[in-house]
């Protein structure tokens, strides 16, 4: 099948996701009727006399951003998944691995038990402490990796990364052991949720991903040549140190942006980037928007599956994707193992 018609059949899959995404729950909304919603608050155009305020309400305020949240959040965790793994060249290298999630999660504990909030930010002071905390890991970590080894080693750069994960780790857990109350929205935090969230969090990670997607898929042609090898790469007129802290940067940002604003969803960045370069190989210019594409599609899956499994009831989609993940990241793990 040729690329073309793969991308094709790809994004119709997507839409299709992304509505069923907004269509089930509770109570089921056919596609027609969000599809006469969307264009009526878009383009005001005539809403049919059958569709009810309350299909209206749950469609446009609570479903559509919701959905359209997780997309956002599983596009940029796995086009986060595929830059780590291409410039480290391990199949299981993620931004995780580097720290991001256990920064995040510690500044977002610091702002939940202390209560501070910056009063420029409101609301926003905690997905802020999350994502600002998050990169403060990753560029300690690269940092200190460097200094350790001049030629910024991939093994030595995800060494470090998991020892500075593991301290941060240690110093969440005695913060969370000191919450008192907080506890239970701790965890919850530590295990992502897509519950609240409405157009305010859409319109601001919105920018944030498709500037981090754009900006790194500028560097394909060069990610593409690093696959093959950091010397070749160099021979070709890559500056590879350059550009392996450029990329390592813009990954974890969209990773610290996206599980900013919904906590800790892992195995996403995982995931995607393996099941896209077997569908279209390995061109980077191909693979970053498809991978974006699968992310945010499984996520959204994830997402349904979390607040409609035990409805009323809502699970964290990080058990969700971590059931998914878990067995995938043995595969990968044992498969490559059997290659060597």
């Amino acid at each position: 099948m040729k690329t073309e018609i793969k991308i094709i059949v790809c994004s119709v899959i997507c839409i299709f996701i992304l509505l069923t995404g907004i269509a089930l729950g509770s109570i089921y909304v056919p596609f027609g009727d969000i599809a006469d919603i969307i264009s009526n608050k878009l383009f005001s155009t005539a809403l049919s006399p059958d569709i009810s305020s309350v299909s209206i309400s749950i469609v446009w305020n609570l479903r559509l951003p919701r959905a359209l949240l997780a997309f956002l959040v599983g596009g940029a965790l796995a086009v986060s998944g595929t830059v780590m793994q291409s410039v480290l060249k391990n199949p299981l290298a993620s931004s995780y691995t580097l720290g991001v999630s256990s920064g995040a999660s510690l500044g977002a504990a610091l702002v939940i038990v202390t209560g501070f909030t910056i009063p420029l930010l409101g609301m926003f002071t905690l997905p802020a402490a999350g994502l600002a905390c998050g990169l403060l890991t990753v560029f300690a970590a690269v940092k200190f990796a460097s200094k350790m080894d001049k030629n910024l080693e991939n093994n030595t750069i995800i060494l470090v990364g998991m020892v500075f994960s593991l301290f941060v780790n240690g110093i969440l857990t005695l913060v969370t052991s000191m919450a008192g109350e907080h506890v239970k929205q701790l965890t919850f935090w530590q295990m992502g949720s897509f519950a609240l969230k409405d157009w305010l969090s859409v319109f601001v990670l919105f920018p944030i991903v498709l500037t981090g997607v754009v900006v790194i898929r500028y560097y394909s042609k060069e990610m593409d040549l690093m696959t093959f090898g950091e010397e070749q790469a160099f021979t070709m007129g890559v500056d590879v140190y350059k550009i392996k802290w450029l990329l390592l940067g813009l990954s974890a940002a969209l990773t610290g942006s996206a599980i900013s604003f919904v906590g800790v969803i892992g195995f996403i960045d995982l995931i995607a980037p393996h099941i896209v370069r077997k569908i279209f190989g390995s061109s980077h210019k191909i693979v970053l928007p498809m991978s974006m594409l699968f992310g945010g599609s499984f996520m959204v899956i994830c997402d349904l599956i979390a607040r409609t499994i035990i409805s009323p009831s809502e699970l964290p989609v990080g058990a969700i994707t971590a059931l998914v993940g878990a067995p995938f990241f043995a595969y990968v793990y044992f498969s490559k193992r059997k290659e060597l």
